[in-house]
């Protein structure tokens, strides 16, 4: 699809622009409002106004749509739009607490979504307590006339998507349903970047493991990490197919079979993702099994060498104990090359002992 392609090489473009969106400026729309912006046939109107402006120019027109954005709004904020936008008080309910699992409901011909945003942390070395993943939230409001997106977390911006929609304003003119299509692809174009990033720590894990000839050693503790911050990466993903299934195939409201299409594409990426992640999990258990192994050989090495310098050292004990007995009738006691003679038989006995080891290696 030549569309979504150029409208996501636009919103990275966009989004390399951006200098820092992880904590946007405080909208004087409201403390939680980051814009709100009226769009018709797919062009940005200028100016922002407050949201009771938007949607009556919106209605009045009788076309485009009206798209607020907000960040971590308080519950006053949100109850206020609920009642400006007529949104059910469940879906209310749910957007003000956040949830486990991706979810896409509808409630009286409004939609409402909620997808697990995925970024990776960047660390130098992997350790036992190495943040590798860091998910967040951003949940949709879709209406006939109206988009409300609302995002926790540290990113998952939103601003590079709205740039990128404004490029494309034949994709905008579709309406609220383009604009939940862009989220969806750009939450999971995210995924498929941290799981790109998390390749690289695995491998780095798997390289540690396996090449300890050059003095480089891994740690279990940080592979038990790296699999709990890859189950918490799979948390976020692997939920997102069943509701991706529910709008491919069944008729949804807003969602026309043009847009439907789309949102195939966008499946068919995440069952990618998904089998990546899965692929992912079953090589750091291979690693971590090799990892176990090589501790247990190098344990039993450890033992072996033990136990050579044990039987050797176990010569000169005998001998000498023998000897400090203090029997009176003790063979070559007075011998005038009985001492010397004991050291020779003490030297020579360890040495074989020390060459048979050492020929089975032992030693």
């Amino acid at each position: 699809m030549p569309l979504i392609s150029n409208l996501r090489r636009v919103m990275r473009r966009a989004y390399h622009r951006t200098v820092d969106l992880s904590h946007p400026a405080r909208s004087p729309l409201g403390s939680a409002v980051v814009n709100c912006v009226v769009y018709q046939d797919g062009e940005r109107q200028p100016g922002d106004c407050p949201a009771e402006e938007a949607i009556r120019r919106v209605r009045k027109a009788g076309q485009g749509f009206v798209w607020i954005g907000l960040h971590e709004p308080e519950e006053a904020e949100l109850t206020d739009l609920a009642e400006l936008f007529g949104l059910h008080p469940l879906s209310v309910e749910d957007a003000l607490r956040p949830h486990p699992r991706p979810k896409i409901d509808s409630y009286d011909g409004t939609l409402f979504a909620v997808f697990k945003t995925v970024g990776y942390v960047e660390h130098e070395q992997l350790t036992t307590s190495s943040e590798v993943v860091d998910t967040g939230e951003v949940v949709v409001f879709a209406g006939a006339d109206f988009v409300i997106t609302v995002r926790r977390g540290r990113h998952g911006s939103l601003g590079p998507l709205r740039e990128g929609l404004e490029a494309s304003p034949e994709q905008l003119a579709k309406g609220p349903a383009a604009v939940l299509h862009a989220i969806a692809d750009l939450v999971i174009e995210g995924y498929a970047d941290v799981a790109d990033a998390v390749q690289d720590d695995i491998d780095g894990v798997e390289t540690a493991v396996f090449a300890q000839a050059a003095g480089r050693t891994a740690d279990a503790g940080s592979i038990y990490q790296l699999k709990r911050e890859l189950m918490e990466f799979k948390r976020a993903v692997a939920p997102l197919d069943r509701p991706l299934q529910k709008i491919v195939s069944q008729p949804m409201p807003l969602i026309g079979p043009d847009i439907q299409a789309y949102f195939r594409d966008i499946a068919g990426r995440l069952a990618r993702i998904t089998e990546q992640l899965a692929s992912y999990d079953a090589l750091l258990d291979s690693i971590l099994q090799a990892h176990l192994a090589q501790v247990t050989v190098a344990q039993n090495e450890d033992m072996r060498k033990i136990t050579a310098w044990a039987s050797i050292v176990a010569v000169p004990t005998m001998v000498c104990g023998v000897y400090g007995m203090n029997f009176d009738h003790m063979p070559e006691t007075h011998w005038k090359y009985g001492y010397a003679m004991v050291l020779v038989l003490i030297a020579v006995s360890c040495f074989v002992i020390h060459r048979g080891f050492r020929r089975n290696g032992w030693l």
